[in-house]
This record gives C-alpha cells, structure tokens and sequence, in this order.
C-alpha cells in the first residue's frame, strides 16, 4: 500500500508559523465552502439506502399479501443488488470519462422510475410479484450509477486526505444513518398501506436530483479521458501492484454487508414471528443496532483523517468485536441478549467502514478511481444480495448455523485485514 503515501502533500518542515496557520485555515475553509455540496451528496447514499432496506420490515407483509415464500420475499432485496452488481463497473468507468454528475443525475431518475413500476404494480395488479421484481431490477439499474459514483467525485473534490476522509466518513455515516431511519420510516408507511414504501422513493429520488443539480459543482476536468485501450492497461497496473490489499478490501467489505443484511432480515422475520413485535414498534427495535453503527461510522470517520495505521487496526478490532459477539449468541437468544450482541456487531462494521471507504478512495489514481471503487461497491451488493435468502435458507434449520455462518465470516475478514492490508510502518511527518 505503499503508493497511497504517493497521495500526501506534506508541507516542507521549513514552513513559518504564519505559512501553517493559513494552510490549516484554508484546509478547514475548503471543507466549509463545500458544505452544501457535501449535504447534497450525502443524499444520494441516504436515498439509496432508504430505496433499499426501507423494504426489509415490509418483508413479512409482502409474504402475506402475495402469498410468497420467505425465500422469495428476500429476492425483493436480492434482485436490486445483483443487478446493480453488474452495472457498477459500466457505471465507474463511464463517470471516469463523461463525468460523475453526468451518471449519477440519470441513474437517480431511472431508480425513481423503477419504484413508481413496484408501487404501481402492489397497488393494482393481483398477481404483482414479478412485476415488483421487474420495478426493483430498474431500481437496481439507477443504484448502479448513484451511490457508487459518490465515493470517486468526493475523491476528486478535495486536494487534502484530511478533507476526503472526513468527507467520506460523513457519506458512510450518511448511508447508515438512512440504514437507521429506514426500517422506522419503512414500517411507519406500510402501516398506511403496505406497498407505501414503493412509491416514496420517487420523491426522495427528485429532492436528491434537485439538490445535485443546483449545489453541486463537478471538478472540471483537466486531461481529455485516456483511451479505452490505455484505461485497461491501467487498471490491470494497479491491480498487478496493489492487487493483495485491494483483493482484501473488495473481500473485507462484502463480508460486512453480507452480515449486515443478513442480521437485519433475521431480525425483522424473527420479531414478527417468534415475538409479535411489529409495525412501529418492528422499526424501532431493527434502528437500535443500526444507530450504534452509524454513531460508530460518524466517530470513525472523524478519527482517522489520514492515518492509514489507524485505519488498519480500527477495522481489524471493529470485525473482530462483531465476529465475537455474533458468536456470543450460541449461549442465548432471549430478545435483549439478543439485542445487545447484535448491537456490538452495529459498532463494529461501523467502525470499519469508513476506514476500508478512505483506504480505498485514497489508494487509487484520479484517472481509475471511478472504475476501482465501483468494483468495491459491487463486492458491497454482493453482500447485500446474499445476505437476505442466504439467512432465509438457513432459518428452515438451526438458527445456531445462521450465528456460526455470520461469526466465522467476520473472523475471516478479519484475517484478511490483518495480513493483507499493510501500510507503511511509520506514516510521513506532516
């Protein structure tokens, strides 16, 4: 990981007191002249998220409704994110080249219109659930060229690592924290109507197009894009130089999810069936492991600025305290117990996340950013997807396997951080 160092722009040490002082007002200056811009990126993840695990306590209703399996209610969330898994990389590589706000603008549109097919479908055709997939393929088509484009244009928005990892832990705290309003707002809607949901997201969609539209403004571009031959040879570079810790990131970071979602659909067909908690109630008790990740996430990203050490060693000990307490619960799943394990797991793949989004951000040239960081957020969908019809199967046996699946994938994440993410023994003097 030597070449992330490359990144760093360290003053001189024969600097005046005076030549620091505004250096380190300009640095906090360029993080308040872009705080607009900022709130409107931050919506794009807040919009997907919602667009998303909103859904997870309509689940159970869903199965009623249409007469569906648990299995098949799952491929709802499933469905979304394979097909956003196979755009992402067409989506990175295309905003590396025509321009981050020239994807993401459209793709927010075509989610919005995929919601409008899903809400339509529940509200007015009896046989609706494959017409509701179809909307959520759409929907997954628009994720596709929205919250992974983010990660590259805050990337290229500020000059100063300190700038990016902040701005990065304010997203990932962004996209958790809609992680924790969704299943309230979620069960707040369907306890209108259970298909609500569907149709909000279109509104959330255009508050996000409009808020980038007037508040955000694109770095110009000071290269014409290299051609697609060149492109390539580039990215199989970076892979042939980097390719054990990038591997690792793209690992480390589907595992996450996949734990994540799986924790968040157990929990959801858990409450409604072996405890009849739902509706309101179903969407408070699902943010309580969602809030600690995404207050975690918000203190993780303010920490660890640029400090790649520290990045390393966060995540490493927040894996490792979800794979733990995950595994705790072999000895009881009595409701608060239960709560609480699952609560530590939240603060753990929160303290990660924003340091495995810095690494990767700030570990990558301008010029392949866009493409790179796209493949880590496929590798999240696959965490996604997997994480829903994977619990769904193993719920027809022992919850026990469901504990030990999550538990031993985390300690093997945390394995892969702690012998392939390496940084540099000691991080240059600033």
């Amino acid at each position: 990981m030597e070449h992330i160092e490359r990144l760093s722009n360290n003053p001189p040490a024969a600097k005046s007191k005076n030549s620091e002082k505004e250096k380190g007002h300009k640095k906090s200056s360029e993080i308040s002249k872009q705080k607009w811009a900022i709130l409107s990126i931050s919506s794009i993840p807040l919009v997907m998220t919602l667009g998303n695990s909103m859904l997870i306590p309509v689940l159970p209703a869903l199965e009623e409704e249409l007469g569906v399996t648990s299995f098949q209610s799952s491929l709802v969330i499933t469905v979304y994110s394979i097909i956003a898994i196979l755009l992402i990389p067409v989506a990175g590589y295309l905003s590396d080249h025509i321009g981050r706000k020239k994807v993401i603008i459209p793709s927010l549109i075509i989610a919005a219109a995929g919601g409008l097919i899903s809400g339509w479908a529940a509200w007015k055709l009896e046989s609706a659930y494959w017409i509701i997939l179809a909307g959520r393929a759409l929907q997954g088509v628009g994720a596709a060229g929205a919250f992974p484009i983010v990660l590259p244009l805050v990337g290229d928005m500020f000059k100063k690592e300190d700038d990016v990892s902040t701005c990065l832990g304010l997203i990932e705290t962004s996209n958790t924290f809609g992680k924790v309003l969704s299943p309230i707002f979620g069960a707040f809607l369907a306890g209108f109507v259970w298909f609500l949901p569907f149709l909000a997201f279109p509104v959330f969609c255009a508050i996000s197009v409009i808020m980038l539209v007037f508040l955000v403004k694109s770095p110009k571009k000071k290269e014409k894009p290299i051609p697609f031959k060149d492109f390539i040879v580039n990215v199989k570079k970076t892979f042939t130089e980097n390719g054990r810790w990038l591997y690792a990131i793209f690992f480390i970071g589907g595992i996450l999810m996949l734990v994540l979602f799986g924790i968040l659909f157990y929990l959801s067909e858990i409450f409604e069936k072996e405890y009849e908690i739902k509706d309101i109630k179903k969407g408070f008790f699902l943010a309580l492991p969602l809030g600690a990740l995404c207050l975690s996430s918000f203190i993780s990203g303010k920490l660890i600025k640029k400090n790649k050490i520290l990045m390393k060693w966060l995540t490493f000990s927040g894996i490792l305290a979800a794979a733990l307490s995950i595994a705790a619960l072999w000895f009881s799943i009595k409701l608060w117990y239960m709560l609480s394990m699952f609560l530590i797991a939240g603060v753990g793949i929160g303290i990660s996340l924003p340091s495995l989004d810095a690494l990767i951000t700030d570990g990558v040239e301008k010029k392949e950013r866009g493409t790179i960081t796209s493949i880590y957020s496929s590798m999240r969908f696959i965490g996604v997807a997997a994480g829903p019809p994977i619990i769904a199967l193993l719920m027809k046996y022992s919850t026990h396997w469901i504990f030990i699946l999550l538990s031993g994938l985390s300690i093997l994440a945390a394995i892969a951080t702690l012998l392939a993410v390496k940084p540099p023994p000691k991080e240059e003097a600033s």
